[in-house]
């Protein structure tokens, strides 16, 4: 029997939970304010009203981690239930059995028709130089919990970790480091990621963030075998694992010998681990410039993963007038690039996102820098669904070290 709890704002609901439980369904009708101390298990859906006093950041989470659907219903402003990634709100007036249907099948339900693609481990690389990887990287993680996915933020950046520095968390909580030690132990599982990550309250809902080193000297924490194992356990957790990376992967490390630490394991794991790429260049002729070079080899090393190559900061300044055209140019003449994504520079909304140790989308959410990698977001979720298939899946397995 599916059982259902249905908030009602005004009245309107009685009718739709009578004719709910003449198909057959329990329910149980409760005012907003019991929302809060709600027990979410044991039920298969719940229907609010998208008012923003009881569709909450928290409401969306606590329902995300307990399994259950959310399912808008009602005549409220529809721009609330999008903030969260969700379709229109059901009229009260829907048929019982299509209300039904829709939560069996997941179609207009809350977050449920994104669960059905599977997760997602997603590497933000980019070459030396600063081209702004963490930056975007969080700003992605955003937009992934905007669509209604599940996201953790994940720095596995062992030269340089500011993931947490720059979201005003510190640097002192265990990590991503503690992750790895407890999954070459064994003993790493969903829950225990949970607690090792930081909530993080943002404009499009909670972001888990699992925070990097906080010293780089550190380094042989993230050994491959570990990185790769807690990745494994990640995709179990989140629905999208962005994770911020390094800028080298050098494949000279293995001159050291098999069991030698290696400097930038960290890296070269993630990429090899990864279901797509997102390969930053600083747009300016410097940034193309190592970005050209570093590419080859980011190539080489991940095969035929996806990579969604993104020109960050563009500008005329350094380029001139056609500084766009020249960045698409110059990639697709030495690289075979067609396809670039561009991010604007903002200086103003980066100042602002510095100042309060914030995502850019929290503090200036109209910038054109967010709405650029807001359409990257959906660009990747356009890619998942054409290249998820076992070829793909094959093709990591085959790159993976033995």
């Amino acid at each position: 029997m599916t059982n259902l709890v249905i908030v009602d704002d005004g009245g309107a609901a009685a009718l739709l939970a009578t004719d709910l439980e003449l198909e057959g369904a329990q329910v149980t009708v409760v005012p907003p304010d019991a929302v809060i101390a709600l027990q979410l298990a044991g039920i298969d859906a719940l229907l609010v009203p998208p008012i923003r006093s009881v569709l909450t950041p928290d409401l969306v989470s606590a329902c995300d981690r307990a399994a259950v659907r959310l399912v808008p219903v009602g005549t409220a402003d529809s721009r609330i239930a999008a903030r969260f990634g969700l379709p229109a709100p059901l009229p009260f007036d829907t048929p019982a059995a299509q209300v039904l249907a829709a939560i069996t099948s997941g179609a207009g339900v809350a977050g449920s028709s994104d669960h059905g693609r599977p997760p997602r481990v997603l590497a933000v690389w980019g070459p030396h130089g600063a081209p702004g990887r963490t930056t975007l990287a969080i700003q992605l993680a955003v937009e992934l919990t905007r669509a209604g996915r599940r996201t953790a933020l994940v720095d596995a950046d062992s030269v340089a970790p500011s993931v947490a520095l720059q979201l005003g968390l510190g640097d002192e909580s265990p990590g991503l480091a503690a992750a790895c030690r407890r999954a070459q132990l064994g003993s790493l599982d969903v829950a225990e990621l949970s607690r090792l990550a930081v909530p993080l309250e943002t404009s499009a809902g909670v972001l888990d963030v699992l925070g990097g080193l906080n010293r780089p000297s550190r380094w042989p924490e993230l050994a491959a075998a570990r990185l790769r194992a807690t990745l494994a356990v990640a995709r179990s957790w989140q629905d999208e694992v962005v994770v911020d990376v390094a800028a080298a992967f050098d494949e000279d490390d293995d001159q050291l010998g098999p069991d030698a630490p290696q400097r930038h394991a960290a890296t070269a794991a993630v990429l090899l681990e990864a279901d797509a790429v997102i390969a930053v260049l600083s747009a300016d002729p410097l940034g193309v410039g190592r970005f050209l070079r570093g590419y080859a080899e980011l190539r080489h090393l991940v095969g035929d993963t996806p990579v969604t190559v993104v020109a960050n900061r563009a500008r005329p300044g350094p380029l001139g007038i056609d500084a766009r055209g020249q960045i698409r140019r110059t990639l697709s003449r030495f690289a075979g690039i067609d396809d670039v994504a561009f991010v604007p520079q903002d200086q103003r909304a980066a100042d602002a996102s510095a100042l309060h140790a914030r995502a850019i989308a929290d503090v200036a959410p109209r910038s054109q820098l967010v709405s650029a990698v807001r359409r990257i977001a959906a660009g990747l979720g356009v890619r998942a669904e054409l290249t998820a298939g076992s070829s793909r899946g094959s093709s990591r397995d085959a790159r993976r070290p033995r």
